[in-house]
């Protein structure tokens, strides 16, 4: 693990230039650190990937890896969706949270798409955020993981951490993707956004960062809000990166 002495110092003058090139240093070092980054939601198709996504609000990718078996092998098309009885889907989708909005969702979801776009989920960003329960994340998630187009997408982690990392003092979801959108390229997005969520859940959490066990300390302006010391710091590492 590495760690720093110091605090890392991030002139409030930056140049843009300048945060480009430190936001590319810290992106190659987390895409190091977690190479495997991907989405952690369980799929095989656009749909399957597009309705775990809807039901991910507001709770854990585990927790919907639990629910989705059951859910895709009932219903395999989006005319399945939308025909669906909606006492057996809520059931189904209950320990999810919320689950009397995901599946009104879910209904209107496979009948907007039998409707509009004759049953497939369609590759593209306007379309895809005309959708019931489809927002631009939602939207990027599905785009950049089941069609391989690039996208940013802005959840919680990625929103705490880009701020941390001094790479935009925005809030706003929209304005955050544009302002990251431009300090990398388009083909590095997906990726970026894998790292970076992976990073917020592992290491760098939202009460505890693990400053003393950051790969990226060195650059963080942010270095210090947590533990600094490396061996405590690796304590509170999670997933795969814990001390084994």
């Amino acid at each position: 693990m590495s760690s720093v002495s110091a605090s890392a110092t991030v002139s409030r003058d930056e140049s843009p230039v300048a945060l480009t090139r430190r936001a590319r240093k810290m992106y190659r070092s987390l895409h190091e650190r977690y190479p495997y980054a991907h989405c952690e939601l369980d799929f095989t198709t656009p749909l399957e990937l597009l309705v775990a996504t809807i039901l991910s609000a507001q709770t854990t990718d585990v927790g919907v890896n639990k629910v989705t078996p059951i859910l895709f092998a009932k219903y395999r098309t989006a005319a399945d969706y939308a025909g669906a009885d909606r006492v057996e889907m809520e059931t189904i989708v209950q320990p999810t949270g919320f689950y009397r909005a995901k599946t009104d969702s879910l209904i209107k979801l496979g009948a907007a798409l039998v409707e509009r776009f004759d049953g497939e989920v369609p590759p593209r960003l306007k379309d895809l955020v005309t959708l019931p329960g489809v927002g631009r994340k939602t939207a990027n998630v599905v785009l950049g993981n089941a069609f391989d187009i690039p996208g940013i997408t802005v959840d919680t982690h990625f929103g705490r951490l880009v701020r941390r990392f001094g790479w935009t003092e925005e809030d706003d979801p929209v304005k955050v993707e544009h302002e990251i959108g431009r300090l990398f390229m388009r083909k590095d997005w997906t990726m970026l956004s894998h790292v970076v969520i992976f990073h917020g859940r592992r290491t760098c959490h939202a009460k505890k960062p693990a400053c003393g066990a950051c790969p990226i300390a060195r650059w963080c302006p942010s270095y210090g809000i947590g533990e600094t010391d490396p061996v405590k710091a690796a304590k509170l590492l999670k997933f795969e990166l814990a001390p084994k």
